[in-house]
């Protein structure tokens, strides 16, 4: 059996549904996955995720994992799924762009990057191979190569010679997660929990806002060969108009048959705009990050519940919202949690801005069955007024 399988089930345009099998978890696409960082979804429960809001894959993070608590430790207590208790399919990035976003911190090699520890300042290293070995103590059902990622408007040949670096880590990741794979659950590696198969590892393009390089960095490494491929280098500063240039132009090239992911994007206009471009997997940190400041998503645009407005509304955040908190608590009682400083705020507007995220693809999924995704898009950016919630 293969490490993942990706089966296509509608399309519309460039927009597709399908369905992506491991061995946890049948995750329907497009899919947005939670980001639980340190193993955990900010202020989110795991019974809510999988019973409410019916996650079926979340992301884990190999740098912070790997300074605490160890991939040593995570591997002795049986891997993440054990450690953590999630029931579900786990992608694990490569801990590339936390180092790249500590750049005041980091000395860049041919090796590897050279990097001290946020939490207290040890010396720490991290390389294609040691990224590929704590993955694998992880056991996330998909493992990402390791990669240096320029910023969003680098200059052409600062982006070519990152690109060079990063295809020969490519190269080196899938080297070192083949021997790994090879050697099997008897290494201690790989599934503590009885479930067999092995892993998947995406390849990850980079190549800034530069079309051409995306090409090139797209064509070699297809040539490596993975199983799925990651869009890289986007959301990290450069113009609105850039990322969907890119994706634009990058995305319907992708193969076909392996599922297409767009690393660390956005906001749900972002989502929409990638869906149509034939993106199938998304991963942000905005829905728990945003709700943890008052910022809530709706149907209708953004909403801030710091504003003194909502103080005695007692409508619920989004009126076409069906979420456990939309259902019960209305905007005037959890603005007043936000404001006397509950940390039941923060949880609640968490879960809701998940649910949102969640919920969209749902509906973009329907839409594209339906062969209505066009009319969808329309309607849906129609309705996203940005204007801090002055009209929700």
């Amino acid at each position: 059996m293969r490490p993942i399988e990706l089966l296509i089930d509608a399309r519309d345009g460039n927009a597709r549904s399908g369905k992506i099998i491991t061995r946890r978890s049948t995750i329907e696409t497009p899919v947005f996955m939670p980001v639980g960082t340190q193993g955990s979804v900010k202020g989110v429960r795991f019974e809510w995720l999988e019973e409410e809001l019916d996650a079926r894959i979340i992301l884990g993070n190999t740098y912070h994992l790997f300074l605490r608590p160890g991939a040593e430790t995570i591997r002795q207590l049986g891997g993440l799924h054990r450690f953590t208790g999630w029931k579900r399919a786990y992608l694990s990035d490569s801990g590339g762009f936390q180092v790249f976003s500590l750049s005041e911190l980091r000395k860049l090699s041919e090796d590897g990057v050279e990097f001290r520890s946020h939490l207290d300042g040890s010396r720490c290293f991290l390389s294609p191979e040691i990224s590929m070995e704590i993955q694998a103590a992880l056991g996330s059902e998909i493992v990402m190569v390791f990669d240096e990622c320029p910023p969003g408007d680098a200059g052409y040949e600062a982006t070519r010679k990152s690109l060079e670096l990063t295809t020969r880590w490519a190269e080196r990741s899938k080297r070192r997660f083949k021997t790994l794979q090879d050697a099997g659950t008897d290494s201690g590696y790989l599934d503590c929990e009885g479930i067999s198969g092995q892993q998947a590892l995406f390849g990850i393009i980079q190549g800034a806002g530069h079309l051409d390089l995306r090409d090139e960095s797209l064509e070699r490494t297809v040539e490596i060969g993975f199983d799925g491929y990651a869009i890289g280098g986007l959301s990290v500063g450069e113009e609105k108009e850039v990322m969907y240039s890119v994706l634009e132009h990058v995305s319907p090239q992708m193969p076909d048959h392996s599922p297409r992911y767009l690393m660390g994007v956005g906001t749900p206009e972002d989502l929409v705009e990638a869906v149509s471009n034939g993106v199938d997997m998304f991963d942000c940190v905005m829905p728990t990050r945003n709700g943890r400041t008052g910022s809530v998503f709706t149907s209708h645009g953004k909403l801030n519940i710091r504003n003194a407005r909502f103080a005695t509304d007692d409508a619920p955040l989004d009126l076409e919202c069906s979420c456990s908190v939309c259902r019960r608590y209305s905007r005037a009682y959890l603005r007043h949690l936000y404001q006397a400083g509950e940390i039941a705020a923060a949880i609640l507007l968490s879960h809701h801005n998940l649910a949102f995220y969640l919920g969209l693809m749902a509906r973009i999924r329907q839409a594209i069955r339906y062969g209505r995704f066009s009319e969808f898009k329309r309607e849906f950016l129609n309705k996203l007024i940005q204007n801090d919630g002055e009209r929700v």
